[in-house]
């Protein structure tokens, strides 16, 4: 009986050992490189950014330039509001300067140059 008792407690004990490690962080490789992401993490992603719940509403220069970091800018020197999207101007991780411009309603990408 008791042998049987132990063997549960330890088949137990290594499924929740084995479970550990689905909470883990995960890793997203991009081009700045590979990074740690949080799978619990509830800030706004770039996923996030473009559903189309947020009617009557604009994304925000914050938001702009989360969305153009995605897009591989590292350093941002100036962000412009036109009359329909944000134009992030910086430069790449080479030190090649880049432009992207994003929608403002949806968060969308337009161009990057």
């Amino acid at each position: 009986m008791i042998r049987k008792h132990l063997t549960i407690a330890v088949l137990a004990a290594a499924t929740i050992a084995s479970a550990v490690p689905a909470m883990a962080q995960g890793i997203e490789i991009g081009r700045d490189g590979v990074r740690l992401v949080d799978p619990n993490r509830d800030d706004m992603r770039r996923d996030d950014m473009r559903r189309d719940d947020r009617r009557g509403r604009e994304i925000g220069e914050r938001d702009a330039v989360r969305i153009a970091r995605a897009e591989g800018v590292r350093e941002v020197d100036d962000v412009r509001r036109t009359s329909r999207a944000y134009r992030v101007i910086g430069t790449d991780r080479r030190g090649d300067d880049i432009q992207v411009d994003i929608d403002r309603r949806s968060g969308d990408v337009i161009g990057v140059r």
